[in-house]
Parts: C-alpha cells; sequence; structure tokens
C-alpha cells in the first residue's frame, strides 16, 4: 500500500570489482545469491512438495507393486529385477527380502516421478494467461479446457505452501515492449517537447546499455525463483534510510459501528488469542492457499514471516529478523514495556488467562523508567540514529536484554490510553482522528519496526499498524479479518463483556522489563521522537464510507468497480488541480512464485480525454464511449501488471542492474526519480465466508489505509464491502503547497466525481 514513496525514494550504492569480458563481477555475483535464497527456500519447501500426492498415495503405490510381484506380474518392464541385482545389501537379505526392497525402491521412484510429471504439467498449465483478457462472463472453450485440466492436477486438500513449486517464474518483459508502454503512460503528462526528449532518452536507452542490463535479468530470471522480489526486498524498503512511520507502515481498523466490548483487557484476550490460532494454522500449513477464478493458486511465500519478525536497523540498510516461534507477546502501556508468557503447563493461554494478563498491565502502578516512555520514538522515524543508538547502547546489560525480548516476540501489543471510534459531537472527525492515530498513534507507543503491531484502546476499539517490508498489505488483511471475525463470532464474551472460560489463578504476572537508558541515549530518543511528531502533525487523513452505491449498481452498469472507481480518483484529481499527475495503482503479481507487487498506470490518455470531455460538459455518446474505452484501458493494464507484464519492476531492476555494473542511464535516473502524486490501493475482502453481511452487516473491517507516498500529493485506499459500500482512506499533507485545500476538499471531489459518472452511465445504459 505505501510502497510506492520507497519506489521514488530510494537510493543506493554499488561499486563493482572489475569488468572482465564485460561481465561485472559484483552483479554475477548478486544474481547468484538471488538464486542461492532462491534454492533454499525451495528445499525449506520439501515437505509439501509431494503435492499433489500424499503419503497414503505413496503406500498405495508400494502395496499395489508388491502385490504385482507375488502374483507374477512385472510392471516395471524388468526394473525391479536390475535394482534387485545392483542392491549392495545383497549379501545380507534374503532373496524375498531383496525383492521387497527392491519393488520399494521402484514404486517410491515411480511415485516420485509422477509427482514430477503432474507438477510439471500444472506449471505449464499455470503459465497460460490467457483467460484473465477473455471479456467478463464469456469464458471461451479453450479456457474451458484448460481450466478443467488445473483442477484435475491440481489435487485436493492443498495445504498453504502446496502450489509454490508449481507456481510460473516472474517473466522478463521484452525491453522494446516495455519502452513502448512506457512512453504511452507518460504521454498524457508531457507537453510535445518534453515527450520528444523523453522518447529520444528511451529509444537511445533501447538501443545502447538496454539490452545489457536485460541479459543479467534473464540470467537472473533462469536462476533465481523471482527476478524482482529479493532487490524489491532490499533496495525499495530495507536500504530505504526515512522513517518507517507514515512513509511505510500502513494499519488496518477494527469494526466501526459495533465494539464487541468495552473492556479493554478482554477486547486485548480474545483479539491476541485469536491471532495466535491463526499462528498454529499457519504453522501447521492448515490456512488454505488464496486461489482466484475458482481454482487457480496464488503464491503464499509472503505468510511465512508474519509472525516472530522484526525489522532490525543497520547503518547501510536493515535486515529482518524472523525465529522459527516465539513463547511470548511484548506489550506497551502507559510508557512501560512487558513480557507476557503465551504458554502455560505446555498448553496455550485461554482469553480469560489472557485478559487477566493484560489486566494486571493496567493496574500497575509502576511508573516508566527513565528513556522508557519514549523509548518506541527510535523505530519511527530516521532509521541511522535508530541504528547507531541501538550499537551504542542496547549491546549489552538489561538492555540488551529488554531489546531482545521486545524484538523475539511473537508480535507487539499496546494498550492505548486514549479512546476512539465513532464518538463525540463529530463522527467524522472522530473517524479521522482513529486512522491517525492507527498510522502513528503518538509516535512512541507503537514498535514500528515488528511485523505488526496491535492495538487496543481503552473503550475496547482496536487496529493494527504493519511493517511493509515482509509483505504486502493483503497478507496482512488476510490475519486481520480472521482475527476480528473469531473474535466476534467464535470466541465471543459473557454478558458482563468479559472473555468467556475458566482461567488458571497460577499463572505468573507479566514481566516488566529492565532498562538503563543513558542521558545520552535519552537525548537521541527525544530528537527522534522530535522528527516523529513534526511528520505525524503534518498528515492531513480523512476517512469515509460511502453509502450511495457500491459495486452491485457499477456493476449491472457492465463497468468493472475498480476500473470506475479509478476514473472517479483521475476525474476528482483533475477537478481539484486542474491538470494530470503519475498515478501509481498496486496490483498484485502472486500468480508467480515470490510475486508481490507491480504498478497499474492509472492515468492515461483515455482517462485524460473522458475527464476533459467532463470538464467542458460534455454529456452525449461520444462521452459514454470515452468512459467505455478509458474502463477497458484500466483493465488491459491491470491484466498486463498481474501476468508479468508491466512497465515499473522491469525498469527498477534494470537499473538495480545498471548500479551493479557501475554504468549511468540517464534514462533510467529521470524515470525512477518522477513522483507519484496520486498513490492508490485497493485491498480486497479476502474472506466473505467469515462474515454474514445480510444479517451482521456492521461486524466487517472499515479497511485501512497509509500516508501520502508524495509531499505534494495524495494516498487513497478503498475498500469494497458487499454490494453497497465503499469505504476510503485519504491521505495528504499540510505543508504542502499543491494540496493546500487538504483531503477534505478532495474527498468532497471524490464523491462528486463517483455520483456524477454513475448518473451518466444509468442515462445512458
Amino acid at each position: 500500500m505505501a510502497e510506492a514513496h520507497q519506489a521514488v525514494a530510494f537510493q543506493f550504492t554499488v561499486s563493482p570489482e572489475g569488468i572482465d569480458l564485460q561481465l561485472s563481477h559484483a552483479a554475477l555475483k548478486e544474481v547468484y545469491l538471488s538464486g542461492l535464497r532462491s534454492w533454499k527456500k525451495k528445499f525449506n519447501h520439501f515437505v509439501t512438495g509431494v503435492y499433489p500426492a500424499s503419503p497414503s498415495s505413496w503406500l498405495f503405490m508400494v502395496t499395489a507393486i508388491l502385490v504385482t510381484q507375488y502374483s507374477r506380474l512385472d510392471p516395471s518392464m524388468g526394473m525391479i529385477g536390475k535394482i534387485k541385482e545392483h542392491l549392495p545389501v545383497s549379501d545380507y537379505l534374503s532373496d524375498q527380502g531383496l525383492t521387497v526392497l527392491s519393488a520399494l525402491a521402484f514404486s517410491t521412484g515411480l511415485w516420485l516421478a509422477l509427482i514430477v510429471t503432474m507438477r510439471s504439467i500444472l506449471k505449464m498449465l499455470l503459465c497460460y494467461h490467457g483467460w484473465i483478457f477473455e471479456e467478463h462472463g464469456k469464458i471461451s472453450n479453450t479456457t474451458k479446457i484448460w481450466l478443467a485440466l488445473v483442477k484435475i492436477f491440481a489435487g485436493r486438500k492443498p495445504m498453504l505452501y502446496s502450489y509454490q513449486a508449481s507456481l510460473p517464474r516472474l517473466p522478463v518483459p521484452a525491453l522494446k515492449d516495455t519502452m513502448q508502454r512506457f512512453l504511452e503512460s507518460v504521454r498524457p503528462l508531457k507537453t510535445d517537447a518534453e515527450f520528444q526528449r523523453m522518447a529520444g532518452l528511451a529509444r537511445d536507452f533501447e538501443r545502447t546499455l538496454g539490452p545489457r542490463l536485460q541479459w543479467y535479468l534473464k540470467l537472473k530470471s533462469w536462476w533465481a525463483s523471482n527476478y524482482v522480489s529479493d532487490w524489491w526486498e532490499e533496495y525499495v524498503y530495507l536500504r530505504s534510510r526515512g522513517p518507517l512511520m507514515v512513509n511505510s507502515n500502513y494499519y488496518g481498523m477494527d469494526f466501526i459501528y459495533v465494539t464487541p466490548t468495552p473492556i479493554q483487557a478482554a477486547r486485548a484476550g480474545n483479539l491476541v488469542y485469536a491471532m495466535l490460532l491463526y499462528r498454529r494454522k499457519l504453522t501447521r500449513e492448515e490456512i488454505k492457499p488464496l486461489m482466484i477464478q475458482g481454482g487457480l493458486p496464488m503464491c503464499s511465500a509472503q505468510y511465512e514471516r508474519m509472525f516472530n519478525t522484526t525489522r532490525v536497523p543497520g547503518m547501510e540498510g536493515d535486515t529482518i529478523q524472523h525465529l522459527r516461534d516465539s513463547k511470548h507477546i511484548a506489550v506497551y502501556h502507559a510508557g512501560r514495556f512487558f513480557r507476557v508468557w503465551l504458554y502455560h503447563n505446555g498448553r496455550l493461554m485461554r482469553p480469560r488467562e489472557l485478559q487477566a494478563q493484560f489486566q494486571m498491565i493496567l493496574d500497575d502502578p509502576t511508573p516508566p523508567l527513565p528513556g522508557e516512555e519514549k523509548l518506541g520514538a527510535l523505530t519511527a522515524a530516521d532509521r541511522d540514529p535508530w541504528a547507531r543508538a541501538r550499537q551504542t547502547y542496547f549491546r549489552s546489560g538489561v538492555n540488551e536484554q529488554s531489546l531482545s525480548i521486545v524484538e523475539k516476540a511473537a508480535f507487539f501489543v499496546t494498550l492505548d490510553t486514549s479512546e476512539q471510534g465513532l464518538q463525540g459531537p463529530n463522527p467524522s472527525q472522530a473517524l479521522d482522528a482513529y486512522s491517525k492515530s492507527l498510522l502513528h498513534g503518538r509516535c512512541c507507543d507503537r514498535w514500528f519496526d515488528k511485523s505488526f503491531t496491535l492495538i487496543v484502546y481503552r473503550n475496547g476499539k482496536s487496529g493494527i499498524n504493519a511493517e511493509h517490508s515482509w509483505a504486502d498489505a493483503p497478507i496482512v488483511a488476510h490475519l486481520w479479518e480472521y482475527t476480528i471475525a473469531t473474535d466476534a463470532f467464535m470466541l465471543g464474551y459473557d454478558a458482563n463483556g468479559n472473555c468467556k472460560g475458566d482461567m488458571d489463578s497460577s499463572i505468573p504476572p507479566p514481566q516488566k522489563l529492565q532498562w538503563d537508558i543513558p542521558p545520552e541515549c535519552q537525548q537521541v530518543i527525544l530528537q527522534s521522537l522530535s522528527v516523529a511528531l513534526a511528520l505525524a502533525n503534518d498528515i492531513d487523513f480523512n476517512a469515509f464510507p460511502f453509502k450511495e452505491f457500491g459495486k452491485g449498481l457499477i456493476k449491472k452498469c457492465r463497468t468493472s468497480p475498480d476500473s470506475f472507481i479509478q476514473l472517479c480518483l483521475q476525474l476528482a484529481h483533475f477537478r481539484d488541480k486542474q491538470k494530470f499527475c503519475l498515478t501509481y495503482e498496486a496490483s498484485m503479481t502472486r500468480l508467480f512464485r515470490e510475486g508481490r507487487t507491480e504498478t497499474v498506470r492509472s492515468c492515461t490518455i483515455e482517462s485524460l480525454q473522458l475527464c476533459q470531455a467532463f470538464a467542458r460538459g460534455i454529456r452525449s455518446k461520444i462521452s459514454l464511449r470515452l468512459l467505455r474505452v478509458a474502463a477497458e484501458k484500466h483493465q488491459n493494464l491491470y491484466r498486463h501488471a498481474m501476468t508479468g507484464a508491466g512497465i515499473d519492476r522491469h525498469l527498477f531492476c534494470l537499473y538495480v542492474v545498471s548500479k551493479y555494473l557501475g554504468l549511468d542511464s540517464p534514462f533510467l535516473r529521470e524515470v525512477l526519480s518522477e513522483p507519484w502524486r496520486l498513490s492508490t490501493s485497493q485491498t480486497p475482502i479476502q474472506q466473505m465466508e467469515l462474515f454474514d453481511l445480510q444479517n451482521h452487516p456492521d461486524y466487517v473491517s472499515f479497511g485501512g489505509g497509509f500516508g501520502p507516498v508524495d509531499d505534494d500529493g495524495y494516498g487513497v485506499s478503498y475498500v469494497i464491502v458487499g454490494e453497497d459500500l465503499i469505504n476510503f482512506h485519504v491521505s495528504c499533507k499540510f505543508s504542502s503547497k499543491e494540496t493546500v485545500s487538504v483531503c477534505q476538499h478532495i474527498k468532497e471531489e471524490l464523491l462528486r466525481s463517483l455520483g456524477l459518472i454513475l448518473l451518466f452511465l444509468l442515462m445512458k445504459s
């Protein structure tokens, strides 16, 4: 969601060790290391690697082969006999024993060969993407046959990582195609002279440096599982030196119209327990892999580091520390840090027991130690001061021990001292304040380095703040959907609002962490807090529900809901600024192994023509045609992005290779420095089966949001809920001269645009 900020702002330096026969050692070394990381991941999933087969199928195969042997049949066509002759233990086993061992070896080899064959066929089938370009509701015979074959070879009852080895690699687009698509994407944003200059740079790059850089990318794509993802994680996220808060981290919101319980400790107990149930399912790989089109698997690699993970600051770049397990969580309340154990007598603590632990923390009158209250500000501000402070003040003694407890926790929990939600005389302003609280809080009461922080407010409202480098928003949203649904519909509360169930009174209390923070470190903390507060106070946020209509009515007008909203955003921005801007919409590439995201450049020539027609007051069949063409254009851009034919990740990787080769490209340098003034993202609800919108329409998350990508731009997140609701989260900066009208104005323009375009569609349909 917030990735576009780093996609523009990243910088790094690589010095090649030398050039030999036009091959850079630094570039080749990086390609080799990328492949090595990929193969390690493949080995780690060897246990699920036998899918679509199963241990029972192996047993069936062995039994069948042994039966044929005793029936004097030989389905191996003599191979069992050959194996028997070459067994090294022939002197120690009877003839019957040798026959059984040979049949066992043959049947196991045959079983593995069938697995490899089925996987290879499935992988080839998943390389076909013609289905995505077909008109909605009209499936060709080719696609029908293909879907049937996919379902046959995909097997039944897959585990979370069952399809990983069958997913195809992300293809490297042809250089010519990327150049053509790039020039087409910038045409509506440049004058004729500017466009001719950019076209000249692109042609020169395509003719000279581009083919050489492309060669390295193809080499990496053959060797590594994904030619983008590891570099994207390292250079866009981990080497970014700016604050994580606002710029990178994003948030997810609770139900807004209902609160399951007003008791803070009880709500925290149920939510933490629900998250631990999710973690157990994740560890056992019982979570079903996400499927689209009724049977096409998506990559599940990002789930691996959801829990027991933290981002560790470094001077040149951060690292991600992930543990296989963690038996505690770290909790922050009123300036103090605590450790809460998750297990007692070998079992998971029950919700009522967790509530008791949190209540002890809330009742603890102990004041914070010097420097403890604002310690979290180090994770909110610039990375280098935090890295230096960590090296200087947290390498030994109680500081090292306490920091290790925080960083090695399963996740971080903040028991917030404020109240949030739809409250007070102005619910709209309350919702905006709720969003800002989830995004940055008080800048010192979240641990922004943790994979995620669970936030529970004094009145029982909750939310989640997630670090971006380890995974993208849909992964965290999947966890959050499960958590709030389990809390509300499965666990529940008693008549007094407390967690249900019994508790063991012998469980020890939470452990308060100890710190010995010297005055010099306290000064660094205060400086970081000052930077973080300046950033947080500069953020304007507007979160609002749009209830007039939803995707149901939009689809009746034979228009894609996402394309409709994107066109409304273009029109709203044009009406607000009287100009167009480079627009970022996040699309996923999880049809490929270890795929993450790609950019859809939503501002197109077609959307420009549509907005200009509406601005001139044209309401005719010509405008309707422009609307249809603009929506179809957006859909095609999204389809290309999903199928590995996007623009920006390819250009990004070409730039990385150029840095390793020590070569300068004016074209790439200019392209990757262009600001994204409008950054947008849709996070769909993935587990609708967990919610009952018909009977309980208020029991669904309001979605989530992120900070503005550019200092002079907007960040817009939206979630389509059911058939009749769209929730928006819009952000910008008060300090910007470009967005001086703040979020309220762009909200008003967006609402007008939504109504205007739909009304026009209804009149002409």
